[in-house]
């Protein structure tokens, strides 16, 4: 009998508990994106010794610090996007005699950084009409940055640029801001050139 209420007694607390609970639904997918219309301005600044055509909603921060150093003065910039938190960090590097290969070795091994995460990587080569020359990278899975890029004339200039987001990676939720942004960095590196 003891044993009988015992039981009885714990059935009634878990049936009063758990009807005080108010159900939540859980949501089935992620929540609708909108996005703004593309429209594009040009980035053409004096003492930058290049121009390119950028997003309306992007804004530019030419005061970089690399490690305590600032690198305003080495043409380095970023691309905020603050509505998708969202920022494309540009370095530049004029370059010296010989130094081409070790900026294009460095330029792959950031990319490949992300091997452990990816599911892949893919590069592809590209020119645009005013004769600038890069590689264009796709990386695949939850890894901090899906799109990189180099950019160069071969003999002066190397242009470096990676697509980062402000949040945990994850290729399913990021997936419709990828797509979007994607856009912008092929406009960004077509209109590219050099002063």
């Amino acid at each position: 009998m003891c044993r009988f209420l015992f039981s009885f007694f714990i059935v009634g607390i878990i049936f009063v508990t758990a009807c005080n609970t108010p159900f939540v639904a859980k949501n089935k997918g992620y929540e609708a994106m909108s996005f703004p219309a593309k429209s594009y301005k040009s980035f053409n600044e004096p003492g930058y010794p290049y121009t390119f055509e950028y997003p309306s909603y992007a804004e530019i921060d030419k005061n970089i610090n690399y490690f305590g150093v600032s690198k305003k003065t080495d043409s380095w910039i970023n691309i905020h996007f603050p509505s998708m938190a969202a920022t494309i960090y540009v370095s530049y590097t004029k370059m010296h005699a010989q130094q081409l290969d070790t900026l294009i070795r460095d330029a792959y091994t950031f990319a490949n950084n992300h091997n452990s995460r990816a599911s892949f990587i893919a590069d592809s080569l590209f020119s645009n009409e005013h004769g600038v020359e890069g590689v264009f990278f796709h990386i695949g899975g939850d890894v901090a940055t899906s799109y990189q890029f180099f950019l160069t004339d071969s003999t002066t200039h190397f242009f470096r640029g990676a697509l980062y987001f402000d949040t945990t990676p994850n290729e399913d939720s990021l997936a419709p801001l990828n797509a979007f942004l994607y856009k912008d960095l092929k406009h960004l590196v077509t209109t590219f050139r050099w002063k």
